[in-house]
């Protein structure tokens, strides 16, 4: 490796290694794969996925790497957010506006606040399969395999449902394609017009105690809209819509490899199911399938790194996936959890700090907890807590704390307790629909972006740009 550059001697950028390929994974042992018993209905569906148009193009994939390149010099700032595991059930316009509005009002807020422009990247349009502890579960002394998500087999607990089944990794193409679809009809159509911000009301929560410090920040960009419009002397094109990216774990490898395409007049391979696809914490052995296939895309590619992980680990893991030393490549999405974070994340920081990465925090995963009646839960004081470490930790090391990672939802849950409404264990039980992790509900997620930009303001220097 070049001392100067951080670049592979020899590396052709960009480009996988000769030993690569989409299926190469095969010959690695890959964690949570799902045990299908049926090869031909297997080897059909993955015929049949592979010849299916793409659902992201890649000049968009391209696109957003530039632009996660900007975040790591702290032009720009990254919120990416959704739901844990999207089921089929919730492709319905309602459900996909809604989120679709959580993140344009977080987004509102952070560009207002933090003086720079957001990349707005959701958690859908593909998240249809989600890692689990273990393989089975009991109920009433029957055990079945456990529910993986919707791309998978289905909730219902029987034998029928819980079956992994090759054909769901077409209806997970199909559901994908139809939200990401409605995604860019409202985008396109006028839905995220920045003249219009009360288009992204949500009727729930206009009784919200955070509802006029929101409405004041809107009315600030409104007034700033016009003036900058005035100077103009005309209406600007670029404040009638915003871009959206997608993102999902690349979990189920199968589902994955069939989508992994080469594009004329252009080297490497593209991911075209996704525009970010992710390394969940469980699957990033650095001999495991998931990051040998990983290794080999042009996306840019996130990895979620957890308390276990180590310094030496670290600066391996970036050089498999990044060889290059490419900009905008390579996203470390750190979890530490709040009582780990300032003891775990400035040796990692140090570690590759001459390397190329964009660095995310992800303070849902590391600070989950389970309430005597069962519910799994996160306290929302000690997600803000994770941030507000992140962003200090990231000042004194000199280093960049370019976005955060959010498990959210426009419905109106009761899944994380605290936030403006102090929710607390007894609420759970009055809304909780997550089939896997808590999400933030809309109140607690704009909460969140204001206090994101209240820490911020107290540990980053601001940038010009």
């Amino acid at each position: 490796m070049s001392a100067a550059s951080g670049k592979v001697e020899g590396a052709e950028q960009g480009v996988a290694g000769p030993c690569w390929r989409p299926d190469s994974w095969r010959d690695k042992s890959s964690a949570h794969q799902p045990a299908y018993d049926d090869a031909h209905a297997l080897a059909a569906a993955l015929a049949a996925l592979s010849v299916l148009p793409p659902l992201v193009t890649s000049g968009e994939v391209d696109h957003l790497r530039d632009l996660f390149a900007d975040a790591q010099s702290s032009r720009r700032f990254i919120l990416q957010g959704g739901e844990c595991a999207e089921t089929f059930a919730d492709c319905v316009p309602s459900v996909i506006t809604n989120r679709l509005k959580v993140l344009l009002q977080m987004s509102l807020i952070l560009e207002h606040g933090l003086g720079k422009p957001v990349v707005r990247v959701g958690r859908f349009a593909g998240q249809y399969a989600k890692p689990r502890t273990v393989e089975t579960e009991t109920i009433g002394g029957e055990t079945l395999p456990v529910y993986r998500g919707d791309l998978v087999n289905g909730a219902e607990f029987t034998a029928r449902a819980r079956r992994p089944d090759p054909r769901r990794l077409l209806d997970g193409h199909a559901h994908s394609a139809m939200t990401l679809n409605f995604v860019r009809g409202l985008v396109d159509g006028g839905f995220a017009d920045l003249h219009h911000p009360e288009y992204w009301n949500l009727d729930w929560v206009s009784h919200s105690p955070l509802a006029s410090e929101y409405r004041r920040r809107v009315d600030a960009i409104g007034e700033s809209v016009r003036f900058v419009e005035a100077r103009a002397g005309r209406q600007l094109e670029a404040f009638n819509r915003v871009d959206f990216f997608t993102s999902h774990e690349a979990l189920v490898l199968h589902a994955e490899a069939a989508q992994t395409r080469t594009v004329p007049r252009k080297s490497g391979w593209y991911n075209l199911s996704t525009h970010f696809p992710w390394i969940g914490m469980r699957t990033t052995a650095l001999d495991g399938g998931h990051m040998e296939y990983c290794r080999g895309l042009r996306n840019p590619v996130g990895m979620k790194i957890g308390p276990s992980a180590t310094p030496a680990w670290l600066r391996e893991a970036c050089g498999i996936l990044n060889p290059a030393n490419e900009a905008g490549k390579l996203v470390l999405i750190t979890r530490l959890g709040t009582h780990a974070i300032d003891r775990l994340l400035p040796a990692l920081i140090d570690a590759v700090k001459d390397l190329s990465v964009l660095w995310i925090v992800d303070p849902m995963h590391g600070n989950t907890e389970v309430t005597p009646e069962g519910y799994k839960t996160r306290p929302f004081e000690a997600i803000v807590s994770e941030v507000e470490q992140a962003f200090a930790i990231h000042a004194r090391a000199g280093s960049v704390l370019g976005g955060v990672h959010l498990e959210l939802t426009g419905e109106d849950v009761t899944e994380c307790t605290g936030g403006a409404r102090q929710l607390s264990g007894t609420d759970l039980a009055r809304a909780y629909h997550s089939t896997v992790d808590p999400r933030l509900n809309y109140e607690q997620a704009v909460e969140l972006a204001l206090r994101i930009v209240s820490l911020a303001a107290r540990t980053v220097r601001p940038t010009a740009g």
